[in-house]
């Protein structure tokens, strides 16, 4: 930090930045409206998605892994809403738990998703990566104190499985025939599936 000295032979220091004015409530719906603009953008098709046409068993487990890649960041906001639904079944019987869900998931959104810049509390700047380490403290103290945390592994698991299992049985859409572990195979047949088994 830069000083000056005073005609009096003081030293004087500036004064610090201050602290990013407070999110409006129009900025803070702009902000809002491009969020979710932005989930719209990154959700497919659920057509798309469960098309009947893209299934077709790999033939290798080079391409298994290969599809698993794709479709796991192609359809990343499907597969997470397929978890929350999943997860939320798992506490139906819960009503509690289901609460407490809701409430983190909203704190998750508004101090952690949809925040551009750091968090400010107190004129002090909050590291992002302490707003998570809290969160997920908060989040794991949740689900101990509901003691539904077996249900929450119990589905989560389940969601990975689904999400495994239809990003291994559907072919990835615009991929360039160079990525496929079977290009050589795509510059001779006219179908990107080729001869593989229809589901």
């Amino acid at each position: 930090m830069a000083t000056t000295t005073a005609p009096g032979g003081y030293t004087t220091i500036p004064p610090s930045t201050p602290p990013p004015p407070p999110l409006s409530s129009a900025d803070f719906y702009s902000r809002t409206a491009q969020i979710g603009h932005s989930i719209a953008t990154t959700l497919r098709p659920w057509r798309e998605f469960f098309s009947p046409s893209a299934l077709s068993l790999p033939i290798s487990f080079s391409e298994a892994t290969f599809r698993i890649k794709n479709n796991l960041h192609h359809f990343r906001l499907n597969y997470t809403i397929i978890a929350l639904i999943i997860l939320f079944l798992s506490l139906i019987y819960h009503p509690i738990s289901i609460m407490v869900f809701l409430i983190t998931l909203v704190a998750w959104f508004f101090l952690h998703i949809s925040r551009d810049e750091p968090l400010t509390l107190f004129n002090r700047t909050i590291d992002d990566r302490v707003v998570v380490i809290v969160l997920s403290a908060v989040t794991i103290l949740a689900l101990i104190l509901t003691r539904v945390w077996l249900n929450v592994v119990v589905s989560m698991l389940v969601s990975a499985l689904v999400a495994c299992l239809h990003a291994v049985v559907r072919f990835p859409d615009d991929v360039d025939d160079q990525e496929s572990p079977y290009a050589a195979l795509f510059s001779v047949v006219d179908s990107p599936r080729g001869a593989y088994s229809q589901v």
